[in-house]
C-alpha cells in the first residue's frame, strides 16, 4: 500500500481520536483500581487475545467486574493495539506480559491464566479458541464463531473433548432488560399472545474506510503470515470474504439470535436480497444491504420474521420487534428503549395485574385526536397502548453482563448463556443467509443442520 494511501486513509491524530472513545471508560471507572490489586481465591487470571477495537470493549467491561485481572496481552499490530492496550492496563493495575504469537503465550503463561477472551478476526476464531481449550483454559469468544461451518462445528467439538468452558458474544443473551422480556413478559405471562411476526433492524450511516497511523503499518511479511494482503484489508477485514461476512453476520447475528431465542425455534428457510450496492466491490467484497425473511416453525404455529441491515442510512437505528395477537414487544440494546404494546381488544384487567406486579410500567398516555382537535375518524386505526419495560442496565456497559455469565460460570455460579451450540445455530442462520443473497432463492434448513 503506498504512502500516498495511508495519508489519506488517516493520520496518527485523526486516528487516536476515532479510537479515544474505546478507552474512555477506563478514566471513568474509579473502582478498576482496587479491583485490580486483589488476590481473592476466586479471582480469575485472564489472557486478552486480540486487543483490537472489540478486544478494547471487552477489556473495559471487564475492568469493572470484581476479581478479574489480566496477566496476559496477545496481538499481532505490535506498534499500536498491543503496546497501547497493554499500557492501559498497566496504568490500571493490572501487570501484564505481551505476545504477538498467541502459541508463545498458550506457552509461556501455563498455569498462570485460567481464561482467554478470544477477539481476533472471525476467521481466527476457530484456531484461537481450540488452541486455548486443549491448552486447559475457559474461552469467552466473540461472535461469529466463524466464518466457516465447519470450523464452528469443530470448536463445539473441542469444548465437549476438552469439558472447558465456551462462551459465544451474543451478548443479549444476558442483558436483564432481554432476559425479563423472554422470561416474563413472553413464557409467563404470554402478553403478545399467539406470535404471528418479527421484525427488525441494524441500520447504520455510510462510512469511510479504517486507516491507520503511517509510522504504526505493519509490513507485508507480517501481514502475509495472518492472512491479510494489505493494511487496509487488516483493518477492514469484515467486509472481505474469507476473513469476515459482513453486515449480515457483524451486526445481523446479534439481532437473529433473538429471533431464535424468543420463538424458541430455529427456522425452516431463508430467502434474501442483497447486494454490494454502494460500496467499491474491490474494496466491499460483502453485501452492503441485505433484506432476509425466514419462517420459524414455533409449537403455536408459523411466525414470519423480517431483517435488514444497511450500512449507508442510520434511521432509527436497531431494534428487534415481536407481534401477536394481544400485543407487540419492542426491544434494542440502545437504552432505555424497551415497550410492551397492548391490542385493541386484549384483556385490561390482566394488563393491569401485569403492571402491579411490576412485569410492565403504567401505560403511556395515548392521544386519540388529531392536531387540530378532532376525534379521528372510526375507520382509522386506533394506536395501541404502550407500557414500558421496568429494567435497565444500571449504567452498565453492553457486554458486562455476558462476561459477568461467563466468569460466574467459571466459579460454578451460574450456567452459560450462550454455550458454543446455541452460537453454532446462529452462525448457520446468518451464514446460510449469505449464501441465499447469492442463491437469488430460497435456502431451506435441514432439521439436523442446527445440531452438532
Amino acid at each position: 500500500m503506498s504512502d500516498q494511501r495511508q495519508d489519506k486513509g488517516m493520520d496518527r491524530r485523526r486516528f487516536l481520536q476515532s479510537t479515544a472513545a474505546v478507552g474512555a471508560g477506563l478514566a471513568i471507572a474509579p473502582s478498576i483500581l482496587a479491583q485490580a490489586g486483589g488476590t481473592a481465591s476466586d479471582d480469575i487470571n485472564v489472557a486478552l487475545l486480540g486487543a483490537g477495537s472489540q478486544g478494547q470493549i471487552l477489556m473495559n467491561a471487564c475492568l469493572q467486574i470484581p476479581g478479574v485481572r489480566f496477566k496476559a496481552v496477545c496481538d499481532i499490530w505490535e506498534a499500536y493495539n498491543l503496546r497501547r492496550v497493554s499500557r492501559l492496563l498497566d496504568r490500571y493495575g493490572h501487570k501484564n506480559n505481551t505476545y504477538t504469537d498467541y502459541k508463545e503465550m498458550l506457552d509461556k503463561e501455563k498455569g498462570n491464566i485460567d481464561a482467554v477472551i478470544v477477539a481476533t478476526p472471525d476467521f481466527w476464531h476457530a484456531e484461537h479458541a481450540i488452541a486455548c481449550m486443549e491448552a486447559g483454559l475457559d474461552v469467552y469468544c466473540e461472535k461469529e464463531m466463524s466464518n466457516e461451518l465447519a470450523k464452528a462445528k469443530q470448536m463445539v467439538e473441542a469444548q465437549r473433548r476438552t469439558g472447558k468452558l465456551l462462551q459465544i458474544g451474543h451478548q443479549r443473551r444476558s442483558n436483564p432488560r432481554y432476559l425479563h422480556c423472554y422470561e416474563k413478559v413472553i413464557q409467563q405471562a404470554r402478553m403478545l399472545g399467539r406470535i404471528t411476526t418479527a421484525n427488525g433492524q441494524w441500520n447504520r450511516g455510510a462510512q469511510e474506510p479504517l486507516g491507520w497511523p503511517a509510522n504504526a503499518a505493519m509490513d507485508e511479511a507480517t501481514l502475509a503470515k495472518y492472512g491479510f494482503k494489505s493494511m487496509e484489508q487488516f483493518r477492514n477485514w469484515r467486509w472481505y470474504k474469507g476473513l469476515g461476512g459482513g453486515p449480515i453476520v457483524d451486526l445481523g447475528s446479534h439481532q437473529i439470535d433473538i429471533y431464535s431465542w424468543f420463538l424458541n425455534a430455529t427456522p425452516s428457510g431463508v430467502i434474501a436480497s442483497g447486494g454490494t450496492d454502494y460500496y467499491d466491490k474491490n474494496t466491499h467484497e460483502w453485501y452492503d444491504s441485505v433484506l432476509a425473511i425466514y419462517d420459524f416453525e414455533t409449537k403455536d404455529g408459523v411466525v414470519r420474521a423480517f431483517y435488514q441491515v444497511l450500512t449507508t442510512n442510520s434511521s432509527q437505528g436497531y431494534f428487534e420487534t415481536f407481534m401477536g395477537d394481544q400485543g407487540t414487544l419492542m426491544i434494542s440494546e440502545a437504552a432505555g428503549r424497551g415497550s410492551v404494546y397492548r391490542e385493541q381488544g386484549a384483556h385490561v384487567p390482566e394488563w393491569d395485574r401485569w403492571v402491579k406486579l411490576g412485569l410492565i410500567a403504567e401505560p403511556q398516555k395515548v392521544e386519540t385526536k388529531d392536531d387540530s382537535g378532532a376525534v379521528l375518524d372510526v375507520r382509522e386505526t386506533v394506536p395501541a397502548q404502550e407500557y414500558l419495560i421496568p429494567i435497565d442496565m444500571a449504567g452498565k456497559p453492553y457486554h458486562q453482563p455476558h462476561l459477568e455469565n461467563f466468569f460466574n460460570a467459571m466459579r460454578g455460579k451460574e450456567k452459560l448463556t450462550c454455550p458454543g451450540e446455541i452460537g453454532y445455530e446462529t452462525a448457520v442462520m446468518v451464514l446460510r443467509t449469505n449464501e441465499a443473497v447469492e442463491a437469488q432463492r430460497r435456502l431451506a434448513f435441514g432439521k439436523d443442520e442446527f445440531h452438532v
